[in-house]
């Protein structure tokens, strides 16, 4: 009897043992499972992509001048200065030819932070997907608006701009870069490239397009932090920095449809391997600021 309960003793010691610890929730399913904004003052807290968002307001999902798409998806929530940019932007935009205003793609999630598919930012409420399809109406149902595709401005060999690219496209993005809130844009190189070569006079907006990959169906909008918000954290190096002081329409920007399409063929290994590059989705709350914590849990 006492040999008996010996080995039960044992072999509970090993099934403790042996018993997996529960594995940490990540972030973007804590983020991506909340369907309304925190009730906070609106807030940009972090960085834009290791950040989350208080006091979230969400875009209307259709205006006088834009239509918010891909509703299933629950991101067209941002911080107010964002949906102010798209109201702005948007009416400008129907002012061009062609264009009845702007379809918007993904800005945030109610209360930001990581996404669970997606992007790496889009954390704070501060960024903004503005689909290159000139909109022909504003009357979409939310059926169509989970169907209907943007347009590729970019040519298949990455190299120059297509037949959807027009001169609205471009004074679209120039408009955008002169807003005062506007930190950068992201757009396909070759579309920077077409505005460098047909832009006049003053050109010192196109210091704010970047060029990047991926970027041929949207641009992707970046503001800067509001004014006196101090635990938001405005991206660095800046387009200042990054240009050198100039335009970016140098051999820089010439680099992305020459060289990066064409690169030396590697004859050896490397000694080390690459050092993993953090990903959103592995993120879990401790990994955010500690504010986030709070607007995760306010109800």
């Amino acid at each position: 009897m006492i040999r008996f309960f010996t080995l039960l003793a044992a072999s509970l010691c090993v099934a403790l043992v042996a018993a997996p610890v529960a594995a940490e929730p990540k972030a973007n399913a804590l983020f991506g499972a909340k369907s309304s904004g925190s009730p906070h003052r609106p807030a940009a807290i972090g960085t834009y992509a290791r950040g989350c968002l208080a006091g979230g307001q969400q875009l209307a999902e259709t205006g006088p001048t834009w239509q918010a798409m891909r509703l299933s998806r629950n991101r067209n929530w941002g911080h107010r200065e964002a949906i102010a940019f798209v109201e702005r932007l948007s009416r400008f935009a129907a002012t061009q030819p062609g264009w009845k205003g702007l379809y918007i793609g993904d800005i945030s999630q109610p209360r930001g932070g990581p996404m669970t598919s997606g992007h790496q930012s889009h954390q704070m409420g501060l960024d903004i997907d503005i689909w290159m399809l000139p909109p022909k109406r504003l009357n979409l149902s939310r059926a169509e608006r989970e169907k209907i595709s943007s347009i590729s401005v970019r040519s298949q060999d990455q190299r120059r701009v297509n037949g959807n690219w027009t001169p609205q496209h471009m004074e679209i993005l120039k408009a955008a870069a002169e807003d005062p809130a506007v930190d950068r844009i992201f757009v396909t190189a070759p579309a920077k490239i077409a505005m460098c070569n047909a832009a006049r006079g003053n050109k010192k907006w196109l210091q704010k397009i970047r060029p990047l990959w991926g970027h041929h169906y949207h641009f992707h909008v970046r503001l800067k932090c509001p004014s006196g918000m101090g635990g938001c954290q405005t991206q660095t190096p800046s387009v200042r920095e990054l240009s050198k002081g100039g335009t970016g329409c140098d051999e820089t920007l010439n680099w992305w449809v020459t060289d990066a399409l064409d690169p030396p063929k590697k004859t050896a290994k490397p000694a080390k391997p690459a050092p993993k590059r953090p990903n959103a989705r592995d993120f879990v709350l401790a990994d955010l600021p500690q504010q986030c914590q709070t607007v995760l849990a306010a109800r």
